[in-house]
C-alpha cells in the first residue's frame, strides 16, 4: 500500500526561495547559446563528493539524490534525460543504488545498509533548453568517508601540536574505560623510553579503542586520525601504528616518523583521482541528533564541522599548478561549490526547519567567510530529509498546541507522534541544555514504488541539486 506521507513540493528554482524561471523564454535560450561551443561536443564531467559526520544518513542521501535526478522531469524539466552510467573500466567500487532502492521499496520498507568504504555512482544526463541541442553531462557522486575528511586539519599540524591537542581533548572530554586505559598507558611511559615497534603497536591499539568508545558511547565525531576508524582498502602499512604522545626520547621520534608518513598519505590522497577530481562537495551532519545527545556531543559536532570547513581545498595558486605540472600530473580541481546539509529535517515540523538550516549555516562559517562564499567557492546551507518518513500535524501538549510530526516507528504499524523541542537558530547557550532535547524516534521510511519511478519522497533535495548543478544547467 502506497504511503500517504506527502512529497516535498517541487522546487524548480536553482536556489531555495527563488521563483521558478520560465524555461521557454527567448532570453534564456540566447544565454544558453553563450556557452562554450565545446559543451555540445564533449560531455562535461562533474564529481560531487558526498561526505559527512558519522551516522548522518549519507547512504540514504546519495541514494535519494540519484533517484531525484533519474525521475522524469527532474528539476522542473531542466534535465531532459538521465540514466545510470555503465561501470566501464573504473577501479572504484560501485555504489549499491539498486540494492538501496530495493530496501526502500520492500514490504515493509527498511533503511539501506550503511556504506563503510568509498564508492562511485555515475549518471549520464542530457540537459538544455527546449529548441536547442541537448548538452551531455557525466554526473559522478563519490561516497567519501567523513572520517577521512576530518584528517585534513592534520596537514597543517606537526606531531607535537597534534599530540598536545588530542591528549588535552581526551583528558577534558567524556570518561570511558578505554580512554582511561589509554591515558594511563601514555602517562606511565618513562621519559627516556626507547623506540619499540611493540610499544607503538600497543599504544596504537589502546588509542583506537578509546576513539571507538567515544564514538559509540557518546556519539562523538571529531575523532582523529579518521583512517583509524575507517581504514582504507587493503592491508594496513606498518606506519599506521602511532598515537599521540608528549615528547619523550626514542619512542616519540618513531611516532613522529609514522605521523609524517600518515600525513604524506593523506596529502597524496588529495591529488589522487579519488578525491582530487571532486569539484563540488556535500557535507552532511545530524544536528538534531547532536542536540539530543547533549552539550558535549553538540560542541564536538560543531568543532568537527568547523575544522572541515577551514581545511577544504577552496582555491588553488599558480605555484600549486606549476608544482603539479613539474611532477608530471595535472593540478587538482578546486572545489567550486559546497553545500552544508543538516539531515533528518522531517523529524521536526516545517516551522522549525528554517532554524535548522540557519544553525548549520552558522556552524560552518569560518572567520573570513562571506554569507555565500568561502574562498573562491560558493557555499550554502540546507536542511533536508533524503527519504521523508513523517508528516506535520498540530499536537496539543500540556494544553498548548505545538507543531509536531508523526510517522510509523520502525517495526511498528501504529503512528508515533514526536515533538523533540524547539530547534535553535544559533549555537545554544547553557540555558538551552537545562531543558533536554528529546529523543528522536527511528521512523520507518515511506514506501516507494518497486520500479523506483517517482523517486523518493523528500524535503529539500531539488533546492540542494539546483545549487550544486546551477552552472551546468
Amino acid at each position: 500500500m502506497a504511503s500517504d506521507l506527502p512529497h516535498d513540493p517541487v522546487l524548480p528554482a536553482l536556489r531555495a526561495g527563488e521563483a521558478p524561471q520560465n524555461w521557454f523564454d527567448l532570453p534564456g535560450q540566447l544565454s544558453e547559446l553563450k556557452r562554450n561551443p565545446l559543451d555540445w561536443w564533449r560531455p562535461r564531467v562533474a564529481r560531487i563528493g558526498v561526505t559527512g559526520l558519522a551516522r548522518a544518513g549519507k547512504t540514504v542521501l546519495l541514494t535519494a539524490l540519484a533517484a531525484t535526478v533519474l525521475t522524469p522531469g527532474a528539476l522542473g524539466g531542466r534535465i531532459r534525460r538521465a540514466r545510470l552510467a555503465e561501470a566501464g573500466a573504473s577501479s572504484l567500487p560501485r555504489f549499491p543504488f539498486a540494492a538501496n532502492m530495493a530496501a526502500l521499496a520492500a514490504d515493509p520498507p527498511r533503511w539501506p545498509d550503511r556504506t563503510d568504504a568509498t564508492a562511485l555512482l555515475a549518471l549520464d544526463l542530457e540537459v538544455g533548453r527546449p529548441g536547442l541541442p541537448a548538452r551531455k553531462i557525466r554526473l559522478e557522486f563519490l561516497d567519501y568517508p567523513g572520517e577521512w575528511l576530518l584528517d585534513l586539519p592534520m596537514l597543517t599540524q606537526t606531531f607535537d601540536v597534534w599530540s598536545q591537542a588530542k591528549l588535552a581533548r581526551l583528558r577534558a572530554g567524556p570518561d570511558t574505560d578505554a580512554v582511561r586505559a589509554f591515558l594511563q598507558f601514555v602517562d606511565a611511559l618513562p621519559v627516556s623510553i626507547a623506540a619499540s615497534d611493540a610499544l607503538a603497536q600497543s599504544g596504537h591499539d589502546l588509542f583506537v579503542r578509546a576513539l571507538v568508545s567515544l564514538r559509540i558511547e557518546h556519539g562523538l565525531s571529531w575523532l582523529q586520525p579518521g583512517r583509524f576508524l575507517m581504514p582504507g582498502p587493503g592491508s594496513q602499512p606498518p606506519w599506521i601504528a602511532f598515537f599521540p604522545m608528549d615528547s619523550r626520547a626514542g619512542l616519540c621520534d618513531l611516532l613522529k616518523q609514522r605521523y609524517e608518513a600518515y600525513r604524506a598519505s593523506v596529502r597524496t590522497g588529495l591529488v589522487a583521482p579519488l578525491f582530487g577530481q571532486i569539484d563540488r562537495l556535500v557535507v552532511l551532519a545530524d544536528l538534531l541528533g547532536a542536540l539530543h545527545k547533549g552539550s558535549v556531543a553538540f560542541e564536538d559536532a560543531r568543532d568537527a564541522l568547523s575544522a572541515a570547513a577551514s581545511s577544504l581545498r577552496w582555491q588553488g595558486s599558480w605555484l600549486q599548478t606549476l608544482g603539479a605540472l613539474a611532477q608530471g600530473r595535472l593540478p587538482s580541481r578546486t572545489i567550486c561549490r559546497v553545500a552544508y546539509v543538516a539531515s533528518k529535517a522531517d523529524h521536526v515540523a516545517e516551522r522549525q526547519r528554517g532554524n535548522l538550516r540557519r544553525l548549520m549555516d552558522v556552524l560552518t562559517r569560518t572567520g573570513t567567510d562571506q554569507p555565500t562564499m568561502v574562498g573562491n567557492a560558493q557555499r550554502a546551507a540546507f536542511a533536508v530529509a533524503a527519504a521523508r518518513c513523517t508528516e506535520d500535524f498540530v499536537w496539543s501538549l500540556d494544553g498548548h498546541p505545538v507543531s509536531a510530526v508523526r510517522g510509523r516507528r520502525l517495526g511498528d504499524d501504529s503512528m508515533t507522534r514526536s515533538y523533540p523541542g524547539e530547534v535553535p537558530d544559533t549555537p545554544p547557550d547553557q540555558a538551552f541544555w537545562t531543558h533536554p532535547f528529546l529523543a528522536l524516534p527511528t521512523f520507518e521510511p515511506a514506501r516507494i514504488r518497486s520500479d523506483g519511478k517517482g523517486g523518493i519522497p523528500n524535503i529539500g533535495l531539488d533546492a540542494l541539486l539546483g545549487f550544486l548543478l546551477e552552472d551546468l544547467l
